[in-house]
């Protein structure tokens, strides 16, 4: 039986993070992956996603340019834009992230992977047979998390699509009604109409997540697009229809598409991993503490990362997860401390949502004392981007501490902004040294200097 180490089970953004500080770190490190190595961000999420999405992006940018808009003399190639698409998911083969796993001097097991003792997993390997291997330090599972169904009437019977399906499609579909108006459903409703499809709906209610204003822009912008949102509704059943679906809501209203989609959340990939013979429950996610070590197993080997433990949802938070969690499997007494404060995303709409920390709704219900500014793009650069740009930010301060807690912000290729907010936030810096740190003229970095200005400093 080979021993290890440390033993990872799933070869994702986390997984290969992981390994990449214990292997260099000296210790002898293995992946077992029993789909491709780099696993949902690179050839399903993502990327892919970005690049379905970015063509339009470009478009709409230059069209708000006066002086670019008589450039745009047609729609977006949407084969090239597939076709970058397949390249940027490699074609969907796992050569070149298999040979990174093997540069950072880890080993990769190709097989599933199931716990049945202290340290112990057995491997059923894709070649056939299997292999038992023990771990002498630590097992951390990082296997991700699959697209959640919900319980509508009708829907094994469909074959909807879900968040893999939609983003690796080869052809453009005709009409799509998108189930969930989170990042996912947003994402893909505005990817697939800038790529061509004729009609799309987008179903869902909102959520404390993303802050009102927000999602007012965005629906805005998704209206001038062509894209339907129904908010506040739910899908109650689905059935079968000469040309598709037919998708009924709770209001009675019924909704023809080629294609429903289900963009309703995620579940954990904690299924057959064998987590009931360490006393958790199989399906579920798996709870962890701040170094990252499952909640209720003696002896703090087992530890989970990324979408499986539930914490954060993002790829950038797994990898952060990982490099903690390997740190602390080094000994070097770290702890992943700062998602409870700072954990952020971009939703890659046009306009793009970037939010960061808390919503003012979240704050209050924590009992935070709050302060809260919304306020429009009103700086020069704004106007520099074109005509009818979309956009705001909300900024959520804890007034008993002086620092900003939550910010979200909301227009055209925003995100870029996000990580001054969650150095911020992160930080704790006073709003007093916040006043300090000038932006540059004229960006839209001086939405800060508003900011501060509104504020009172």
């Amino acid at each position: 039986m080979p021993d290890y180490d440390v033993v990872i089970i799933g070869g994702g953004a986390a997984g290969e993070n992981l390994a990449g500080r214990t292997a260099p770190g000296g210790l002898s490190t293995v992946i077992v992956e029993a789909g491709l190595v780099g696993g949902e961000c690179s050839y399903w999420a993502c990327m892919p996603s970005k690049a379905l999405l970015r063509p339009g992006e470009v478009m709409s940018a230059a069209r708000a340019n006066p002086a670019a808009a008589g450039g745009i003399t047609g729609p977006v190639d949407a084969g090239r834009a597939l076709r970058s698409r397949n390249a940027f998911a490699n074609q969907w083969n796992d050569h070149h992230q298999a040979k990174w796993v093997e540069s950072v001097g880890a080993h990769l097991v190709r097989g599933r992977a199931r716990i049945v003792a202290s340290k112990r997993v057995v491997v059923e390997l894709a070649e056939g047979g299997t292999q038992e291997i023990e771990a002498r330090k630590a097992v951390v599972v990082a296997t991700g998390s699959h697209t959640a169904v919900p319980p509508i009437d009708g829907i094994e019977d469909v074959e909807p699509l879900k968040s893999r399906d939609i983003t690796s499609l080869q052809r453009v579909p005709d009409s799509l009604v998108i189930v969930g108006a989170g990042a996912v459903g947003l994402e893909m409703a505005q990817a697939w109409r800038s790529l061509g499809t004729r009609e799309v709906t987008v179903v869902g209610r909102e959520t404390s997540r993303i802050e009102p204003f927000a999602m007012r822009i965005v629906r805005e912008a998704f209206e001038e697009k062509g894209i339907r949102m129904i908010v506040g509704h739910e899908v109650v059943s689905v059935a079968k229809a000469p040309a598709g679906v037919v998708v009924t809501l709770d209001d009675g209203r019924k909704e023809d598409a080629e294609h429903i989609v289900l963009a309703t959340g995620r579940h954990a990939n904690t299924s057959g991993l064998g987590l009931e013979s360490v006393g958790l429950d199989e399906g579920e996610f798996i709870e962890v503490d701040d170094s990252l070590r499952a909640k209720g197993v003696a002896g703090g080997w087992l530890y989970a990362v990324g979408d499986c433990n539930g914490r954060a949802l993002f790829t950038h938070q797994g990898k952060y997860q990982a490099r903690q969690a390997g740190d602390h499997i080094l000994g070097k007494g770290t702890s992943a401390w700062a998602e409870g404060k700072g954990a952020g995303g971009v939703i890659f709409t046009d306009p793009q949502i970037a939010m960061v920390g808390l919503t003012e709704r979240t704050a209050r219900e924590r009992g935070i004392n709050v302060r809260a500014l919304e306020l429009g793009l009103d700086v020069a650069a704004k106007s520099l981007r074109g005509e009818g740009v979309r956009g705001g930010v909300k900024w959520v301060v804890d007034e008993d501490r002086g620092v900003l807690i939550g910010a979200t912000f909301v227009g055209p290729e925003i995100g870029e902004l996000l990580h001054s907010a969650t150095i911020a936030i992160v930080g704790e810096v006073p709003l007093t040294t916040l006043w300090h740190a000038t932006p540059s003229f004229p960006t839209m970095s001086e939405l800060w200097l508003r900011f501060l200005e509104a504020y009172g400093m």
